[in-house]
């Protein structure tokens, strides 16, 4: 029952009246079990958030992952950390040692190259890239709790609808990217201070995903607490003309949860990036291994986060970008 939960939430969570009322339906439940249920896992750590996971770039913010090289990486992480456009923010084995990602408003009047140098002067450090997305093949973190590491997974292309965000939808993002409790009806008080029904609530829910602003309404793990204690951004020098095809192969392997195609330097040859999960760092490399046969690619390199600095869903048009930015006295 707990794996089939899990399994499910992770997926889709309802945004409906009773979505735990729904949940137990499908699981052959109850509504006060799963309650309990989703309770535990939460005070145990398994359960990280349920909220709604947006599209950075599709609600007109600029991104990039960014990398640090520091000798003082606890005061670098500190500063990097303040800002609230970081959502992750972890220490990896290589010489660039603090790996961020870092998003700034549509209407930021810094920028995000002017953000990043902010940063890196505050910090104090020695050298820093940054590698925005060129190409996205896969975003999807779902930890595979019952199935094969390195099987594959069947992908498509899904058509966006067009889509004008009014007011109330604004007010409907901020609503839905909070963490919802363990309650019967997780959404009552954002519906009655948005003076509206359900139905219209999970009807726009429905409309921004196929518009691809928000790409699902579900909950994120504790990775180690869920079983997964080794992750390995795991980086590949390939050939430019081969790059499309060897992003999809990699992409369709259900052991990653993320794979993007970013620029090179002279000072960082890999364009490729994929997150790869695993129970072990064994599970991890095996995984890996099978994926460089396949795509005949022999020169890529293991990231694996040694410490996370910070983990959270960006707070989408919060006064609190403004608030940093005026800092500089730049605006």
């Amino acid at each position: 029952m707990e794996k089939e939960f899990l399994t499910l939430i992770q997926k889709e969570f309802p945004v409906a009246k009773r979505p735990f009322a729904e949940l137990a339906d499908k699981l052959g439940s109850s509504e006060d079990q799963l309650l309990e249920l989703y309770r535990r896992l939460k005070d145990e750590k398994i359960i990280r958030q349920t909220s709604a996971i947006f599209d950075t770039k599709s609600l007109g913010y600029r991104s990039s992952l960014v990398a640090f090289k520091t000798n003082d990486i606890e005061k670098a992480a500190s500063i990097v950390n303040l800002h609230p456009g970081v959502s992750h923010n972890y220490e990896r084995e290589n010489p660039y040692n603090l790996w961020f990602t870092i998003a700034v408003a549509p209407d930021s009047k810094l920028g995000l190259e002017r953000s990043v140098e902010i940063l890196a002067q505050e910090a104090e450090v020695e050298e820093y890239i940054i590698l925005p997305t060129k190409r996205m093949f896969k975003i999807s973190v779902q930890l595979d709790l019952k199935g094969d590491r390195a099987k594959k997974e069947k992908r498509r292309r899904v058509e966006k609808e067009p889509m004008d965000l009014e007011p109330i939808h604004y007010e409907i993002i901020k609503g839905l990217q909070k963490d919802i409790d363990a309650v019967r009806e997780p959404f009552a008080d954002l519906v009655d201070s948005l003076g509206i029904d359900y139905d219209r609530l999970a009807a726009e829910a429905n409309r921004m995903k196929r518009a691809g602003l928000m790409r699902r309404f579900a909950s994120i793990l504790y990775h180690r607490k869920a079983g997964f204690t080794a992750n390995a951004m795991v980086v590949w020098k390939i050939p430019e003309e081969r790059a499309e095809e060897i992003g999809e192969q990699v992409a369709a392997y259900s052991a990653v949860s993320h794979c993007y195609l970013r620029p090179v330097y002279p000072n960082w040859p890999y364009p490729l990036f994929s997150m790869v999960h695993g129970k072990s760092k064994e599970e991890v490399e095996s995984v890996v291994t099978e994926m460089a046969e396949e795509i005949g690619v022999d020169e890529y390199s293991y990231l694996y986060s040694t410490r996370e600095f910070k983990k959270v869903r960006i707070k989408y048009f919060s006064e609190e970008f403004k608030e940093w930015e005026k800092r500089y006295n730049t605006i």
